[in-house]
């Protein structure tokens, strides 16, 4: 019996499933191994990979295959069905955008990267910003494109790329209730952990004694070294897909959390991944369900878990066990004021749980205005520190601890921040229904038991994979429609209501 037009578009998606599995690789070598020299060369190799996903994806044959599947829906299972809707979904994002456009936008983005690096190290914006201007012109081309074919404006077509289905709108409304009472809460922090005595944990820490920590917390929480890496980045980030997942983070040996917190995070997108459903791997259906979520994960485990007391009574011997850590300031009391300080902090991967969604909303609106062409990249310096003074009431020395901390914009992603906050939020809904339906876990977590907190998130979030819109399955996980709401009450509870 031949196959079925839906049978053979599965077919067509796992050759696409390998394309993508090879792209991610080179991006997570061009970002860990590869020499800064070689820019240019990964720029060609990634560009072709790019124009030949691109042209797979777009080619007449999948558009007939799609109305023929789409025209005659019988037969097809509910997780099919949703399966050909993302594949319609992929193709009319790709058809949007010319091939052309895509191929100049993976050179770019390629020495943009390695251009940004070489500028964050030398604490000097100018060497970056020419290829900046490049990058943001192509993106507007793309935002142009995408919004005319998905009937949005630019900036919200490129939003629908990270986090389908949510729109500047629901950033607005979500970011219009934290700007609301943030700024009084971390007011109102301060002032109450000002008295509270800190003793600095000083020292030096070496990366491999730091690596060894990171590595037994990785597999306590689950992630398999037998189908996936850890290795150091200039900036953390997870890449791969699974069977071969590449976390990454970045040390600081006068900082004995700032590896492991990177990695926390990171670990946090690598256990969505895993926790997809595996009959649907090779399938858009079995995706993420964008950036929002991948991001609520990773802020799940790093700062709502990571920095809550259970965890760090079970990190505690971990401390004595691989720093040789003694004395006061390794005490829990200590420690837990030390992850829990509200600071007005430069840098946005360094910021605590309360300050941490004013980074998002500088970044938002940096990049709009940078989009809209109001705000000039040779302006973008100066933007950035009266934005942060702005908020924070501090200012950065240099672009290294200002504009250029984080890597997006010189790939391109453009969008890509509000899922940051979103995430945050999404994270504290979950939390919240998770810590009503497993009344035990912080036994759990205290006793480093990990697993029911992830079957939790795989039975309720991770396994429907793409199958629903992030609103929908919002709803369904935690009973409530998506909102800062619970994100509020968990920062009050905790930072303003308990004691330390």
């Amino acid at each position: 019996m031949s196959a079925t037009p839906y049978q053979q578009l599965e077919q067509e998606w796992r050759r696409l499933h390998a394309f993508r599995g090879a792209l991610s690789l080179l991006r997570w070598d061009a970002a860990v191994m590869m020499p800064r020299g070689s820019a240019a060369v990964r720029g060609e190799q990634v560009a072709a990979l790019e124009t030949e996903y691109h042209a797979l994806l777009t080619t007449p044959k999948v558009t007939r295959l799609l109305d023929r599947a789409q025209a005659d829906l019988r037969g097809l299972e509910v997780w099919q069905v949703s399966n050909l809707r993302e594949m319609r979904r992929q193709r009319d994002h790709a058809i949007a955008t010319p091939v052309l456009l895509i191929s100049r936008l993976a050179r770019a983005t390629a020495i943009a990267e390695s251009q940004w690096l070489a500028a964050r190290r030398d604490n000097n914006f100018a060497l970056f910003a020419p290829h900046l201007e490049e990058v943001l012109l192509l993106v507007r081309d793309k935002a142009a494109l995408l919004g005319q074919a998905l009937n949005l404006p630019p900036y919200d077509a490129l939003v629908d790329q990270f986090s389908p289905g949510v729109g500047t709108a629901d950033i607005d409304a979500i970011f219009k209730a934290l700007s609301r009472r943030l700024p009084g809460m971390i007011s109102e922090a301060l002032e109450k952990q000002q008295p509270q005595e800190v003793l600095p944990i000083a020292g030096r820490f070496s990366v491999a004694k730091q690596r060894s920590l990171v590595v037994e917390v990785m597999k306590a929480v689950g992630f398999p070294f037998d189908q996936g890496r850890l290795d150091e980045s200039e900036h953390p980030f997870t890449e791969g897909v699974v069977g071969d997942i590449r976390v990454t983070t970045r040390y600081d040996a006068a900082d004995p959390f700032a590896g492991l917190l990177g990695a926390l995070h990171e670990t946090g997108h690598a256990m969505y991944d895993l926790g997809m459903p595996t009959e649907w791997r090779d399938q858009p259906v079995g995706r993420d369900r964008g950036m929002a979520l991948e991001e609520s994960q990773s802020l799940l485990l790093e700062m709502i878990i990571g920095r809550s007391a259970p965890f760090l009574r079970y990190l505690q011997p971990l401390l004595q066990k691989h720093y040789g850590a003694s004395g006061p300031e390794w005490e829990f009391a200590n420690l837990h004021r030390t992850l829990t300080r509200v600071r007005r902090s430069l840098i946005r991967v360094d910021a605590d749980e309360m300050s941490y969604s004013l980074h998002i909303m500088q970044r938002y609106d940096i990049e709009k205005q940078l989009l809209a062409g109001k705000l000039a990249v040779r302006d973008l310096p100066e933007a950035w520190n009266a934005g942060m003074e702005q908020r924070f009431a501090n200012r950065p020395s240099g672009a290294a601890d200002g504009c250029l901390q984080d890597m997006h914009w010189a790939l391109g992603s453009f969008g890509y921040f509000p899922s940051y906050a979103l995430g945050l939020a999404i994270a504290a809904q979950l939390w919240e229904a998770l810590r009503a339906q497993l009344p035990d876990v912080d036994a759990l977590i205290q006793r480093g038991e990990f697993a029911p907190v992830f079957a939790w998130l795989r039975d309720n979030m991770h396994g429907y994979g793409a199958k629903l819109p992030i609103k929908e399955l919002m709803k369904q996980a935690s009973g409530q429609a998506l909102s800062a709401n619970a994100l509020l009450r968990y920062l009050q509870g905790k930072y303003l209501a308990e004691s330390p």
